[in-house]
């Protein structure tokens, strides 16, 4: 069973070479500023590779890895909801917001944490729905 959950993950979250969020630390944006890992200190859970800035960051993720991974495999989560469609986000773009890590796409004048700002609730409920399409 966990080969195929695994080739799903790698083929729909956002990774380069399997590796997750551009190489930045999961575990540093609940610690409130998002910090680049290294290699020195990476994890690969279920097919994707996540990097930390440090030993304990790492620990930390293997406790609870569920609560530190990106929400929508680490697409723009305002994309996600507004039409399914998994768009590239900028790392520090990001909002935590009922213990989940959400990133955005902010390039140019297109921020869309703003967006996903204006109504939250009704964002959230639809890119949950439109993100189950890819992880089934």
């Amino acid at each position: 069973m966990a080969q195929p959950e695994n080739a799903a993950r790698r083929r729909n979250f956002n990774n380069d070479n399997f590796v997750a969020m551009r190489e930045f630390d999961p575990v540093s944006y609940f610690q409130g500023k998002p910090a680049k890992g290294t290699s020195k200190f990476s994890h690969d859970y279920k097919g994707i590779i996540y990097y930390f800035a440090n030993e304990a960051n790492l620990e930390e993720f293997k406790k609870a890895p569920g609560k530190y991974e990106p929400a929508y495999g680490g697409w723009c989560a305002y994309t996600i909801a507004l039409n399914g469609e998994r768009v590239k986000v900028l790392p520090t773009a990001y909002k935590i917001s009922d213990g989940r890590l959400y990133l955005f796409y902010n390039f140019g004048a297109d921020n869309r944490l703003i967006k996903w700002n204006q109504d939250e609730k009704k964002f959230k409920a639809a890119a949950d729905k439109n993100w189950q399409r890819y992880m089934h």
